[in-house]
């Protein structure tokens, strides 16, 4: 049983500090699953997304959306949920070289949250904007904000959450209240999605498909650029992992 033990002690220590296979892998699934969702936009965005009373739009968009939600609130429970429930209650105890290892796939999880909040606040928002200034919808759920506003923002709501969640349950880093940079950084955005409220509210009172300079469309841009937050995370990663670089990672 010795041998066995001090033989897991021996193959943790040499196992690389960090995992490419899950970084590609992570970053793949976002490009795959937004590959095949730009796909399903095309074809169906134009034969059935154009007029919310046809029969196509309810069968093709409407139930899109509803399981959307289904997936997504399901995905954040089970995701949130498993990492809470399997946190390291001895978090302080690690090794410098797990404590390293642990920074290593804190870093994947913050190149996923990169990748997520690229597509979300970046790709299908101006998709979006193109979309208004070539088609007039007649309801607030059109195709472009089906994608938009109820996948790519909970997507991207979700793996930042899982990345805060991660850092603050397995990262000696994380442990002291909570980290400014970090809150701004995954809130922000957040925000992003109470506002879709406020604008497709006002959406109802203006026209104002082509005026994206509208100040109604001012919170986007100032939740959005929160995850500039991120930068401040990274300078705490940058710290912290100097630090353990200068002990004794045998």
């Amino acid at each position: 049983m010795a041998a066995t033990t001090e033989s897991v002690k021996a193959d943790a220590a040499e196992a690389p500090l960090l995992n490419k296979r899950n970084l590609f892998l992570g970053i793949s699934i976002y490009l795959v699953f937004y590959a095949w969702v730009r796909w399903y936009e095309g074809v169906f965005g134009w034969s059935a997304g154009l007029d919310s009373f046809a029969p196509e739009f309810e069968t093709y968009w409407m139930n899109f959306l509803y399981i959307e939600f289904v997936l997504e609130v399901s995905t954040a429970g089970i995701l949130w949920g498993y990492i809470w429930k399997s946190r390291d209650r001895k978090v302080m105890s690690i090794t410098p070289r797990e404590e390293l290892r642990r920074h290593f796939t804190h870093w994947i999880w913050l190149c996923c949250y990169a990748t997520a909040i690229y597509f979300g606040a970046s790709y299908f928002t101006e998709q979006d904007g193109t979309w208004h200034q070539t088609i007039v919808r007649d309801t607030d759920f059109t195709p472009s904000h089906i994608i938009e506003f109820y996948l790519s923002y909970p997507i991207y709501i979700i793996t930042g959450g899982a990345s805060l969640l991660y850092a603050k349950t397995r990262l000696p880093t994380y442990q002291q209240g909570l980290s400014l940079q970090y809150m701004v950084s995954v809130v922000g955005p957040f925000m992003i999605l109470p506002n879709v409220g406020l604008n497709e509210w006002g959406h109802t009172f203006w026209f104002m498909e082509e005026l994206f300079v509208a100040p109604l469309h001012y919170g986007f841009v100032f939740f959005g650029w929160a995850a500039l937050g991120a930068l401040g995370v990274l300078n705490i990663e940058v710290q912290a992992i100097a630090k353990l670089l200068k002990k004794d990672l045998a």
